[in-house]
């Protein structure tokens, strides 16, 4: 009896621990002073969807509310294209330190974000379907090249409501939106 009570209440310690427990989402560096950075250029997203415009539509919504905020210029898309050629970066989506401090020397900014769209579209399972977004970004400062906060967002997906009544849940759009304002909140902490 003694045995079956403690294996009890260690299947429920176990629960109640890995209930609570939640994934790291967000990192910020402790040591770094984000009032200090004006300026940001968002470079070109990698995108792991099966959707070829994925990456460029989610980078044109976060660049836009981004720069909706009044906290941050986010410099123009052409101009970082251009900045890109430039310096001649081959791979945009993961560029290397060195290759990050020589675009802000020519297009001046405080930092770089850069990102990954792990999915876009619609999802089926049964006769369900709803869209989702998952993304994750990484600001990276150009004095230094370094990494001082990451993020990630999912949104949308087959929830109970899709499953009930189906209709396909929110627009691409809408959810876009909402993993976006999400993210930003988590850089505005």
């Amino acid at each position: 009896m003694k045995r079956i009570v403690s294996t009890v209440v260690l299947a429920v310690i176990y629960v109640a621990t890995i209930g609570c427990a939640t994934p790291a989402e967000i990192f910020r560096d402790p040591n770094m002073d984000f009032g200090s950075i004006r300026s940001v250029a968002v470079l070109p997203f990698a995108n792991l969807t099966r959707d070829n415009q994925a990456a460029d539509r989610v980078r044109d919504v976060f660049s836009h509310m981004l720069l909706a905020t009044g906290a941050i210029y986010v410099v123009p898309a052409g101009e970082v294209v251009r900045g890109i050629s430039r310096v001649g970066i081959a791979n945009p989506a993961a560029p290397s330190p060195e290759d990050i401090t020589k675009l802000a020397g020519i297009i001046k900014v405080d930092a770089v974000v850069t990102g990954v769209v792990r999915e876009y579209g619609e999802v089926r399972s049964g006769s369900s379907g709803a869209n989702i977004i998952s993304l994750s970004l990484q600001m990276i400062e150009t004095q230094t090249g370094r990494i001082v906060w990451t993020a990630s967002a999912t949104k949308g997906g087959i929830g109970m409501s899709e499953r009930l009544l189906g209709g396909g849940g929110e627009p691409m759009n809408k959810i876009t939106e909402q993993a976006v304002n999400e993210l930003i909140d988590k850089l505005f902490q």
